[in-house]
C-alpha cells in the first residue's frame, strides 16, 4: 500500500540523517591536532632562544673592534642560525600536518556531500512517485482518516528535511572550497619554507668559513688581528678615494622631475626590525670612517642571515660581489634595483644574493640576506638611494685593487637621503 510505502520512506530518511549527522573520521584528525599544538610550543621555545641569541648579538655591538669580540659575534650568529634552521624545521613540520588535517577534512566533506547528494536524490524520487498518487487516492487506501492525515505530515516533514539538508550541504560545499584554498596556501608556504632552510644552511656554512678564515688570518692573536683591521682600513680608504674621484668626475644628467617628490612613505623599510646605525651625510662616524668625510646610504643593524627584502618594486638592474677583485674594500655582496618611479635602491654587504639581473621584484619581497661582506666593521645592511638618472652599473680598473670591478657607481647629486622617503 501506499501509506506503508511512504512510512518506509520516512524512517530510511530521519535514520540516514541520524547516520549523516554523526559521522567520525576517525582519530586521526584529533592526533594531528595533538601534534601541531606540541609543534607550535616548540616554536615558541625556539624563538624564545633566538630572541636570547639577538639580545647578545645587540649587547656585543655592531663595530667589531677586538679578535674576542669578533669571534663571539660568529659565534652567536652561528648558534642563532642553528636555531633558525630548527625553527624552520618545526614550521615546516607544522605546515605538513596543517595540509594533512585539511586533507582529512576535505576527504570528509567531500564524502558528507556525496552522501547527502545520494539520500537526497533517492528520496526526491521516493516522493515524486508518491506525489503521482492523487490525494484521493492516498484517502481512499488509507485505513482511516487518522493514518491518512499521518502520511500527509510524514510527507511534509520529509520535504521540509531534504530543504534543509539540501541548505547543509550548501554550507559544507563553501566549507569545502575554503578549505582547499587554505590547503593550497599552506603548499605554496611549504615550499617557502623548504626553500629558507636551505638559504639557512647555506648561510651557516658561510659563517663557519668566516670563523675559520679569521682565525687562521690571525692565528687567534688579537695583535694580528689589530694588524688585519689596519690593513682593511688602509685598502678601504684608498679605494674610496679612487671611487670618490671617479664619481666626481662623472656628469650624468639627472632631471629634477624624474623622481618623485619627497615624503614618508614611497619607500618600505628593506628589513622587518628596524635599527639604525648611522645615517645619511655627514654623521658622527663618516669622516672616521670615510675619506669623503659623507656615508652615502643608511646602515641598519641585521645580524648575519636577517632577510633582506625590496624597498619598492622594480626591476634588478644588477648584482655582484666586490670581494671578488678587492676584498674588504667595498659593498661586498651588493644588489641594484631600478624602481618604475625614477628612483633607484642599493643594498651591500650581503652573504646570500637570491636575485638576479632582469628579475622583477616587488615590495617586500625577499631578495637577500645580509651579511658582513666588503669593507664591514660588523654585521649590517647598508641601503642607498638614488635618482636612477645618477647611477649606473660600472666596471673600473682600480690602481689599488689591481684588477677590474663592477659596482654601482653615482655623479655625488644622484645619491639621495634615504630617510626622506621611507
Amino acid at each position: 500500500m501506499i501509506i506503508n510505502k511512504s512510512v518506509k520512506i520516512s524512517l530510511f530518511v530521519f535514520f540516514t540523517f541520524l547516520l549523516l549527522g554523526n559521522i567520525s573520521h576517525g582519530q586521526s584528525i584529533e592526533e594531528i591536532k595533538a601534534k601541531i599544538d606540541s609543534t607550535t610550543q616548540s616554536k615558541l621555545q625556539l624563538e624564545k632562544e633566538i630572541a636570547q641569541y639577538q639580545a647578545q648579538l645587540k649587547t656585543i655591538g655592531g663595530e667589531v673592534d677586538s679578535l674576542s669580540k669578533a669571534v663571539k659575534t660568529i659565534e652567536a650568529t652561528e648558534k642563532k642560525n642553528l636555531l633558525d634552521i630548527k625553527l624552520t624545521e618545526n614550521n615546516i613540520k607544522t605546515t605538513e600536518l596543517e595540509i594533512q588535517r585539511l586533507g582529512f577534512e576535505i576527504v570528509g566533506k567531500e564524502k558528507d556531500i556525496n552522501l547527502n547528494s545520494k539520500v537526497i536524490g533517492q528520496t526526491i524520487r521516493e516522493i515524486n512517485e508518491i506525489d503521482q498518487t492523487s490525494i484521493i487516492e492516498n484517502l481512499i487506501s488509507s485505513y482511516n482518516l487518522s493514518e491518512f492525515w499521518m502520511s500527509t505530515e510524514s510527507l511534509f516533514r520529509i520535504q521540509n528535511s531534504i530543504r534543509q539538508k539540501v541548505s547543509e550541504t550548501k554550507v559544507i560545499k563553501t566549507g569545502l572550497e575554503v578549505d582547499k584554498g587554505d590547503a593550497e596556501s599552506k603548499r605554496k608556504k611549504l615550499v617557502a619554507l623548504k626553500a629558507d632552510l636551505e638559504d639557512q644552511k647555506t648561510i651557516l656554512a658561510i659563517s663557519k668559513k668566516d670563523k675559520a678564515n679569521l682565525l687562521a688570518q690571525t692565528k687567534n692573536k688579537e695583535s694580528d688581528y689589530k694588524k688585519l683591521l689596519a690593513t682593511k682600513q688602509a685598502l678601504a680608504d684608498a679605494f674610496n678615494k679612487e671611487l670618490t674621484q671617479f664619481e666626481s668626475d662623472l656628469r650624468l644628467a639627472i632631471d629634477p622631475k624624474s623622481i618623485p617628490k619627497a615624503g614618508k612613505g614611497i619607500l618600505a623599510y628593506p628589513l622587518d626590525a628596524v635599527y639604525i646605525t648611522q645615517k645619511f651625510g655627514v654623521t658622527s662616524d663618516s669622516g672616521r670612517l670615510y675619506t669623503s668625510g659623507s656615508h652615502n646610504g643608511l646602515d641598519f643593524r641585521a645580524s648575519v642571515g636577517t632577510k633582506v627584502k625590496a624597498a619598492l618594486s622594480g626591476t634588478i638592474e644588477g648584482t655582484g660581489d666586490t670581494d671578488t677583485v678587492c676584498s674588504a674594500a667595498s659593498y661586498g655582496k651588493w644588489i641594484l634595483i631600478k624602481h618604475d618611479n625614477g628612483l633607484s635602491t642599493l643594498y651591500g654587504h650581503l652573504s646570500l644574493i637570491k636575485v638576479k639581473a632582469g628579475d622583477r621584484v616587488y615590495t617586500g619581497d625577499t631578495i637577500a640576506y645580509s651579511g658582513n661582506t666588503g669593507y664591514s666593521t660588523g654585521p649590517h645592511l647598508h641601503f642607498s638611494l638614488y635618482a636612477t638618472q645618477g647611477v649606473k652599473i660600472s666596471s673600473m680598473k682600480s690602481k689599488v685593487c689591481k684588477g677590474t670591478y663592477t659596482m654601482p657607481i653615482a655623479d655625488p647629486k644622484g645619491y639621495l637621503d634615504p630617510l626622506t622617503y621611507l
